[in-house]
C-alpha cells in the first residue's frame, strides 16, 4: 500500500517528547508486513516498573491480547515488543507460538523473564505472522536502545495513520515533577469498548500496578472511549501504562488515587489520553472534518453516550457533514434509532451553535445558510438535547468520504 497524505486534521505543531529515566526504545524494519519501513518496536523498561492495561473486549481477541492479559497480573514489566501491518488475530496455535517465542527471546535479550515482556501487533487479521524475523531483529534492537527515539517509535506502530500520534505532560506530585509520555496509533476500525487502537503511555511517577490501573481505566473512559470513526472494533486494542518509578516522591506513601496529591498527576494523563484520542479521530481514515457531538438532557451519562454514539456513528450523518450538507434530519433519526429515552416534544438541535430545531420542530428563524457555512468548516459541532433529564455526554467522530472506501479497498495490496 502507498503512503497516504497526511490528514489536513493533522496537528499543526508537533508535541515534543523528552527522555523518561528506566525507558529507552529501538525500531528495526524487521519486513513483518511493510518493505522499507520501520515495522518492529522494542521498549525497555529498567528492573522495578510497574505496569497495568486496558484490553479490548473484543471476543475474536489476538494471542497478543490474551498474553497481556495473563501476564499483566504480575504488575511488573521489563519490555515491550510491537509490530505494525501484522496483526496476529486469528491464527490458531501459529499466533500463540508466535508470542510465547517472541517473549522468550525478548526476555533473553533484556536478561528478564518472558511474564515480564508485553507484546502487541497490529495490522492484518488471519494472516500467519513471520515471528521469526522479530526474532532475528531483537539482538539489534536492544544493542541500538535509545531513551529519546519517540517520534521514530511511534511512527514504527502506524499502519493507514499518516501522523505519528505523541503526547507529553509534567505533573506534580508533592512539590516534585514527573513526565508522562504517550503514543498511539488508530486510524481505521476504530469504535471503542475499552481503548481503541494501541496506547503506550510511560511515566517516571513512582506508581503501583494497582494505582496504574485504577487511573488509566478511567482517563480510557474520558477519552478513548468516546471516539468513533467507523463503529468497528479491533480484535487488537489495547491501552498499555507504565511507570519506571525513577522519579518524584520516593518516601511518601499515597494511599489511594483518589489522594490529593494525584489530583495534578490525574489532570495531566487525563488530558494526555484526550490528546491522544483527539489525534487518533483526527486521522480517521479519510477524513475531511472532526466532528464533536454533545448530548444532553438524557436519562443518564450512559444514555447521552448512546445516543451520541448513534449520532456518530450514522453513515447518513457522516457523509452528510463530508458533503457539507445541512440535513439535520439525519440527526433526529439517529436519534430515535439509540433506543434511549427521547422526548420528541422538547427535542432540541444546534449545529455549530446555531440552534436549527426547538420543542420538536425547526426553530422559526432557522437559515440554514449560516449552518451551511459551519458545515464547510474543519471543526463540525452539534449540540442536542433530548427532554429527559439531566445526563450528558460528548463524543468525538470524523466525516465518512470517498477516500475512506479507497483506503480499505487497497489495504491489503
Amino acid at each position: 500500500m502507498k503512503p497516504l497524505p497526511v490528514s489536513p486534521l493533522a496537528p499543526n505543531k508537533k508535541q515534543i517528547l523528552t527522555p523518561i529515566a528506566g525507558c529507552r526504545m529501538a525500531s528495526r524494519k524487521a519486513r513483518i508486513y511493510y518493505d522499507g519501513r520501520c515495522d518492529m518496536l522494542l521498549m525497555a523498561f529498567d528492573p522495578g516498573t510497574t505496569v497495568a492495561g486496558v484490553l479490548t473486549s473484543n471476543q475474536m481477541s489476538s494471542p497478543s491480547i490474551n498474553w497481556c492479559r495473563k501476564h499483566l497480573s504480575s504488575g511488573t514489566a521489563r519490555g515491550l515488543v510491537v509490530n505494525a501491518g501484522n496483526a496476529n488475530s486469528f491464527t490458531g496455535a501459529h499466533g500463540v507460538i508466535a508470542c510465547a517465542e517472541t517473549a522468550k527471546s525478548a526476555a533473553a535479550v533484556l536478561r528478564c523473564e518472558p511474564k515480564e515482556i508485553m507484546i502487541a501487533s497490529t495490522g492484518v487479521i488471519g494472516e500467519p505472522i513471520r515471528y521469526e524475523r522479530i526474532i532475528e531483529n531483537l539482538p539489534a534492537a536492544q544493542a541500538g536502545l535509545v531513551d529519546d527515539a519517540w517520534e521514530i517509535a511511534a511512527a514504527t506502530i502506524m499502519t493507514t495513520d499518516t501522523f505519528a500520534k505523541m503526547a507529553s505532560r509534567t505533573a506534580i506530585i508533592h512539590g516534585e515533577a514527573v513526565k508522562i509520555n504517550g503514543i498511539a496509533k488508530g486510524s481505521g476500525m476504530i469504535a471503542p469498548n475499552m481503548a481503541t487502537t494501541l496506547s503506550f503511555i510511560v511515566t517516571d511517577a513512582k506508581l503501583p500496578s494497582s494505582f496504574l490501573k485504577t487511573l488509566l481505566t478511567r482517563g480510557i473512559e474520558r477519552s478513548f472511549n468516546l471516539i468513533t470513526v467507523d463503529s468497528d472494533q479491533s480484535t487488537n486494542d489495547m491501552a498499555m501504562m507504565f511507570a519506571t518509578c525513577k522519579s518524584g516522591p520516593q518516601n511518601i506513601k499515597i494511599s489511594t488515587t483518589k489522594d490529593p496529591a494525584l489530583r495534578d498527576f490525574r489532570r495531566q494523563l487525563y488530558d494526555l489520553l484526550h490528546d491522544l484520542a483527539i489525534q487518533v479521530v483526527s486521522d480517521g481514515e479519510g477524513a475531511s472534518k472532526l466532528v464533536s457531538v454533545a448530548v444532553s438532557g438524557a436519562a443518564s451519562t450512559l444514555a447521552a453516550k448512546r445516543i451520541a454514539m448513534s449520532i456518530a456513528n450514522s453513515p447518513l450523518v457522516k457523509t452528510a457533514i463530508a458533503g457539507g450538507d445541512a440535513n439535520w434530519g439525519r440527526i433526529v433519526m439517529a436519534v430515535g434509532k439509540s433506543g434511549e429515552k427521547a422526548n420528541q416534544d422538547k427535542l432540541s438541535i444546534a449545529i455549530g451553535g446555531i440552534e436549527v430545531a426547538s420543542n420538536g420542530m425547526r426553530v422559526e428563524s432557522y437559515d440554514e445558510s449560516k449552518v451551511a457555512n459551519h458545515m464547510n468548516n474543519k471543526n463540525i459541532d452539534i449540540a442536542v438535547d433530548v427532554g429527559v433529564a439531566r445526563g450528558r455526554s460528548k463524543v468525538w467522530t470524523c466525516d465518512l468520504t470517498h477516500k475512506y472506501l479507497e483506503i480499505n479497498a487497497d489495504y491489503r495490496s
